[in-house]
């Protein structure tokens, strides 16, 4: 591997860890159904720990369910264009998510004082290894963690909302939550002509990478995202082997 795959990656994973040195997560997925013990767990469903921190990895996406930390946006991003081509009202009770279908609907709680909210996701991110879910201002505000910023959370998957229906709300869930389009997001960096030319290098060694480009509070980033799954849960053996290899702080993401 070249030197300047080696510098970059160490800038990759100051860029991906930075916002949470402060604190320890944990984040996992699973079925409600799934009562799997860790000793009959397939090697890639194991928790394990980088750098003195614990995660456990999703392992089953019928009836996805995920525990982890959320944050919120709100003014720097209203009316801008979400992933699903709307504008982004942070008034509306919406979230952001990497890798659930858009459109789909899940109940999120907290964990320490029980409230919960109901969201459409209708964006991606939040873009930061760790977090789970980025919340509209209006739904932090309702979850009562305006003032903290991040909250431990659990998501819940309701599935897609049945319009008119009388009463409570009805939800039809997708027929899995493993399809899909999936990649692994490595590195996220400024300046445009290194992150092509690192996803270059990327593509010649495994095949498949490519950069997407972000505006975050004003300024432009370049996502470097590697490989092509068409399975959550092969997307998530890649994730788990990088993880403990060759790029630490990597996470996956939906591509729409």
């Amino acid at each position: 591997m070249t030197n300047f795959i080696r510098t970059t990656q160490f800038l990759a994973v100051i860029l991906l860890t930075l916002p949470l040195s402060a604190c320890v997560t944990h984040q996992r997925a699973y079925s409600p159904q799934d009562q799997t013990s860790s000793s009959r767990q397939k090697p890639w469903q194991r928790p394990y720990t980088v750098a003195g921190k614990r995660y456990e990895p999703l392992s089953s996406h019928e009836g996805f369910v995920q525990e982890g930390i959320a944050s919120s946006y709100g003014g720097d991003f209203h009316g801008r264009k979400t992933s699903n081509g709307e504008y982004f009202d942070m008034n509306a009770m919406t979230a952001a998510h990497k890798t659930l279908p858009l459109g789909v609907y899940v109940k999120v709680r907290h964990k320490r004082s029980g409230r919960e909210v109901v969201v459409r996701i209708n964006d991606r991110g939040p873009f930061v290894s760790g977090r789970i879910i980025d919340l509209s201002q209006e739904a932090a505000r309702r979850l009562e963690m305006i003032q903290e910023g991040v909250a431990a959370v659990k998501v819940t998957a309701l599935g897609y909302r049945i319009d008119n229906t009388v009463g409570e709300p009805q939800y039809r869930a997708p027929a899995n939550y493993d399809s899909g389009n999936f990649a692994l997001q490595v590195a996220a960096l400024k300046n445009r002509s290194n992150a092509y030319r690192y996803a270059g290098e990327l593509k010649k060694k495994y095949g498949a990478a490519d950069v997407q480009e972000a505006e975050v509070d004003g300024s432009l980033f370049y996502r470097v995202r590697l490989g092509h799954y068409t399975s959550l849960r092969t997307a998530q053996e890649a994730q788990e082997s990088l993880e403990r290899n060759e790029f630490p702080g990597n996470f996956i993401v939906a591509v729409d």
